[in-house]
């Protein structure tokens, strides 16, 4: 029987990022009340957060409070003054590229901030802690589909290296404070209401502007894309569900979240020229400039969806076309339309 029923209170950090504020809609929408945190800073465009927020501030149900999860004595009295049954730690620095010219940014929000979580959660023990982690913890790995029972231990990012490490934090709190946790590895999200530093967003915006696109590793890379709606499903359902304890006597899990069908870099800007086509956004396909490997950067992401399958009867479909399609037409009434 799932733990994530009307009457629990939960609490989201990241509430104005894509999946959080995805998450906490999807979330209002059932009758669960929400409460949302999140500093708004100025990594991305902040209007596209305004706009998010002011979506989920039209539910009843829901309470948004600007807060730093670094900010450890706010978290402290949040905690303290909530008594939340369900976290879910969506707030993060992210972006791989962004974490070698700004590396302060991820140890602030990814370290200490997560860190603040955990204490948070141990001195007012929650029901199920769930984590957002990431596909990069799988580094350079050769072997694919990428199984959470694969060695993650070969980072190429500092962000994939602040992801590992939330994963060893949660796992040690798991097994000494008792702390039910899951960890989340999501896999290339996209969808409406996006990251506008993520790929498809950037092209999207040069392809408007008729500027060249730049693909990196000659167009050789493969992305687990996976649609924003599937994603929040799986966040759903293991909300519901709080881990058993394992050998070591830790109440704690990992999933991969991800399409569990890498696609082409190529073909994915190809569906996304014929998307915005569609919709009238754009006349013809772009200029492509092939460029080698960006430092940072994998081939490719394959996500084994096992786990999610035996456990919850899920996994992520959106294809590519369906989800890209309806990223357009988002995009042509947000920027286009107005």
């Amino acid at each position: 029987m799932s733990i994530l029923t009307a009457d629990k209170k939960v609490l989201v950090t990241g509430a104005a990022g894509f999946i959080g504020a995805a998450l906490s809609k999807r979330l209002l929408e059932t009758g669960i009340s929400v409460t949302g945190i999140d500093n708004i800073n100025d990594y991305y465009d902040v209007e596209l957060k305004y706009e998010r927020l002011k979506d989920l501030e039209t539910y009843s149900n829901f309470r948004f409070i600007k807060m730093d999860i670094a900010d450890k004595a706010a978290i402290d009295k949040l905690f303290d003054d909530e008594k939340f049954d369900i976290v879910v730690n969506l707030a993060a620095q992210a972006g791989v590229r962004y974490s070698i010219t700004n590396p302060d940014a991820y140890i602030n929000s990814n370290l200490i901030g997560f860190f603040n979580i955990l204490e948070a959660c141990r001195n007012h023990p929650v029901e199920h802690l769930v984590y957002a982690s990431s596909s990069s913890v799988y580094g350079s790995n050769k072997k694919v589909p990428y199984s959470v029972e694969d060695k993650v231990d070969n980072p190429v990012s500092l962000y994939a290296v602040t992801k590992k490490s939330n994963e060893l934090m949660a796992h040690a709190y798991s097994k000494l404070y008792k702390i039910p946790s899951t960890g989340l590895r999501f896999f290339t999200v996209y969808g409406p209401m996006g990251r506008p530093d993520m790929a498809y967003f950037g092209f999207t915006n040069k392809l408007v502007k008729g500027e060249k696109i730049q693909i990196f590793n000659f167009g050789d890379m493969k992305r687990d894309f996976t649609y924003v709606d599937d994603i929040v499903t799986g966040i759903v359902n293991v909300m519901g569900k709080a881990p058993e304890e394992t050998e070591d006597g830790a109440p704690y899990k990992v999933y991969n979240i991800g399409n569990n069908q890498p696609e082409n870099l190529l073909y994915f800007v190809e569906t996304l020229e014929k998307c915005l086509m569609k919709e009238g956004i754009i006349s013809a396909p772009a200029e492509k400039e092939l460029l080698p490997m960006q430092p940072g950067d994998v081939y490719q992401t394959y996500a084994d969806v096992t786990d999610l399958i035996n456990d919850f009867g899920f996994k992520p479909s959106t294809s590519l076309e369906e989800g890209l399609s309806r990223f357009a037409k988002w995009y042509k009434t947000y920027y286009m339309n107005k």
